[in-house]
């Protein structure tokens, strides 16, 4: 998953890979990473897009776009919830702090 963070996937097809049924690879999945699949997904999706506007200096939908979020405004909101600030709100609160 860490490597193909950014393509869609089907949890039913991780499952049937594993030969498990959904609900075994979810609670599997669960107990080894502390989350479910698409919630990791979106994690390291939002933490990549995050390290690419700090290091890389790409813009919101630069960033958003090579995690693979397909709606900008989806990614807003996902990116709200997970760091409690808008995207260019949290970078520029990260360069501030960093310049002290």
């Amino acid at each position: 998953m860490k490597k193909n963070f950014h393509n869609s996937f089907a949890v039913e097809d991780l499952a049937k890979r594993q030969n498990m049924s959904v609900s075994l690879f979810h609670q599997k999945f669960k107990s080894a990473v502390g989350m479910g699949p698409l919630q990791c997904q979106k994690r390291l999706r939002l933490t990549e897009a995050r390290r690419l506007m700090l290091d890389e200096s790409k813009n919101v939908t630069e960033a958003s776009v090579e995690v693979g979020y397909e709606s900008l405004s989806q990614f807003i909101r996902d990116y709200r919830r997970m760091f409690r600030a808008a995207p260019k709100e949290d970078i520029l609160n990260i360069q501030k702090y960093l310049k002290k």
